[in-house]
């Protein structure tokens, strides 16, 4: 019996149990990476991976995390493919998923990747859209985890845009049992529709119109850049109405004494982060960084081989 194939496209694609498996096998493999223990366990595989959205952290970490699991990485963009230009997306992904393993697309529209998915013979990964940021919070979960243990029950307070990582993150919360404190400005506001399923008013979202008391007896505070990829013609207009959501000394002093700070980068200093924040103690966002390496490795692995005993690891 063919076993069903596996894609991941938003946070919500897999359980609590799943990722609870997700974020010890990246502990795992992580210490491997950390003491030069070979971990090749995509030995032969090769994953595919699509820009249409420029990039350095996602093609980074999934290209050295592939090659570092004993596989190979095919890079194309929208400029050398044909991808929904004069090929249709179905065709596109029906040839590309016969010749890979597993694919990894950063584009526009959710739709877009849902209807490679669709077409595909192989696993498909949502490395950024429009809508959600899936590896992204996967990595920052894991850099919680990693410095303070579980987050469930815990709080994280979002500054900034309701964007792709503030929907991801609502979706976090609804499956591992974290509350998420929300504020942005009027006219930002999280896209209800994009985090169906989440129980607003169960007490896993609130939002608030001031950040200062979104941040209040937060375990962790994180933001992101004011205006996303594809939304530059608004820049002038956000800088003005972002202007009191920039994450400073005051909002981490309003957190619990020992949170943590991440922002997925890149970072603007003065912006929507004050350098006194992201430079300093409480700050994790160089681990979050390297994080997303080690937790889509895990995740790579997962969808191509399922859950792994530690007698499974293949050094060779």
């Amino acid at each position: 019996m063919t076993t069903p194939i596996r894609h991941y496209l938003q946070f919500s694609d897999f359980s609590a149990d799943e990722y609870a498996y997700l974020f010890q096998r990246a502990a795992r493999i992580k210490s491997k990476f950390k003491t030069y223990e070979k971990h090749h366990t995509l030995a032969d595989r090769t994953l595919a991976m699509i820009f249409e959205k420029a990039s350095t952290r996602t093609r980074v970490s999934f290209e050295a995390g592939m090659y570092q699991l004993g596989g190979s990485v095919v890079n194309l963009t929208s400029g050398d493919s044909q991808l929904g230009r004069s090929e249709p997306i179905e065709d596109t992904a029906r040839v590309i998923s016969r010749m890979v393993d597993i694919v990894m697309i950063r584009t526009f529209e959710q739709t877009r990747i849902e209807r490679f998915a669709e077409y595909s013979r192989v696993p498909v990964i949502n490395g950024l859209t429009n809508e959600y940021h899936p590896c992204q919070i996967l990595a920052d979960l894991f850099t919680y985890i990693e410095h303070r243990g579980s987050i469930a029950g815990k709080t994280v307070a979002w500054v900034g845009d309701g964007n792709n990582m503030a929907n991801t993150w609502l979706q976090a919360a609804d499956i591992l049992g974290f509350q998420v404190h929300v504020s942005t400005p009027r006219g930002y506001e999280v896209d209800e529709k994009l985090v169906a399923g989440t129980r607003k008013g169960a007490g896993n979202y609130r939002f608030f119109s001031d950040p200062l008391e979104a941040c209040r007896g937060a375990d962790l505070v994180t933001t992101d850049v004011w205006t996303s990829m594809g939304y530059e013609a608004e820049n002038a207009e956000r800088m003005k109405a972002f202007a009191d959501w920039c994450v400073d000394a005051d909002m981490m002093r309003a957190a619990k004494p020992d949170a943590l700070f991440m922002h997925c980068l890149p970072a603007h200093r003065g912006e929507e982060v004050s350098a006194e924040v992201i430079d300093g103690p409480q700050s994790v966002v160089w681990d979050e960084a390297e994080n997303r390496m080690h937790a889509q490795k895990a995740l790579l692995e997962f969808l191509m081989l399922g859950r792994q005993s530690e007698s499974q690891d293949g050094a060779a």
